[in-house]
């Protein structure tokens, strides 16, 4: 197993409720030299005052050219602009890597403006929480969470190594890689789809009739993520759309069977849809 270095300057791009989990994981982890960028003071205060990040800065140039890791928790088209205008100050041999929730659209984008002496380990940690902001970050999010690597032929195998190290100490418990057009495929049907799924059915219904004194644990466990960063989420629905809308229609295809078999009073079939995803659900708890 790879032992890390304590000592790493550990530099967080982007100090939200994602980014400020990272912070406080990695401290968890015993880091202590972490650093923050974040266009909003307060939050670099916050951040500062809880004492996740040595120093805050809302302009990364000063504390780039000393950091080893550089973590973007920024919106994707965001992490791309802050390279475009900071590919200067990196330090030469550094890795950076991100926690954004596709990949295929901006990689290109980013490895053409970025030095040969970086190494960018793109990455997306499958948790978080609908909450916005550093008041909402926590580490047990990431706790025994899964983590998704997507390597390029760039990447060197001992940053990705290092990476996997550096992720499990943080407490997630499973890492996998996969290409990034498998990534953006599978989240189009684990996260974005469900997040659809959700907003549906919160917005399907009938304003007024006091629906919150009628649901039960599967209407709330079902719409939790309907509470949703409408930035953000419209971001990641648009430039996913070919693997999000293939979702949509499986999904509607298989809503399909079940209206059918209710408007032709066919408990047969019912029932065999209902065996059908007990079966598969059980086999997923495994």
């Amino acid at each position: 197993m790879t032992t890390l270095n304590k000592e790493l300057n550990i530099t967080i791009v982007g100090l939200g409720v994602i980014g400020g989990s990272f912070a406080m994981a990695l401290h968890d982890a015993g880091y202590r030299n972490l650093y923050g960028v974040d266009i909003d003071q307060a939050t670099l205060d916050k951040a500062k005052a809880q004492r996740l990040i040595k120093e805050g800065y809302q302009d990364g140039k000063d504390i780039l050219p000393q950091s080893d890791l550089v973590i973007f928790s920024l919106y994707p088209r965001l992490v791309h602009d802050f390279i475009v205008t900071h590919k200067q100050y990196f330090k030469p041999g550094s890795i950076l890597t991100d926690a954004t929730g596709i990949k295929k659209f901006f990689i290109e984008d980013i490895l053409s403006v970025l030095p040969d002496s970086i190494d960018f380990v793109f990455g997306h940690p499958m948790a978080g929480r609908e909450k916005k902001g550093i008041d909402f970050a926590s580490s047990s999010v990431y706790k025994n969470a899964n983590y998704i690597l997507t390597p390029l032929p760039s990447n060197k195998e001992e940053n990705l190594a290092f990476m996997e190290a550096l992720i499990m100490e943080m407490g997630f418990g499973r890492i996998t890689r996969i290409s990034a057009d498998y990534h953006d495929e599978m989240i189009a049907f684990t996260s974005q789809l469900p997040h659809a799924i959700a907003v549906a059915l919160v917005n399907s219904d009938v304003e007024g009739r006091e629906t919150e004194k009628f649901t039960g644990d599967s209407y709330r466990e079902l719409t939790r993520i309907a509470k949703i960063n409408e930035e953000l989420w419209s971001e990641l629905f648009l430039e996913n759309k070919e693997y999000l809308l293939k979702s949509i229609q499986t999904f509607e295809d298989q809503l399909y069977l079940i209206k059918a078999a209710i408007k032709n009073d066919d408990s047969v079939a019912l029932k065999q849809l209902f065996i059908q995803s007990t079966k598969r659900r059980e086999k997923f708890d495994r």
